[in-house]
């Protein structure tokens, strides 16, 4: 598709708002799966650094 200026562009021929709402769903759905991947991830490391202390003990 050809945009004659950013207006045009910005408005994606009438679904601007399909389109760009569509974006922000995935891109906010990308960062909670980032953020949950590393919360993991330090739970898990912790969990780990537990148990090891309980059979140091």
């Amino acid at each position: 598709m050809i945009w004659a200026s950013w207006s045009d562009f910005w408005a994606m021929g009438g679904y601007a708002l399909y389109v760009w709402g569509s974006y922000a769903v995935v891109a906010l759905a990308l960062l909670l799966e980032v953020r949950g991947a590393a919360q993991r991830q330090r739970s898990a490391i912790a969990q780990i650094h537990e148990q090891e202390q309980d059979a140091d003990l």
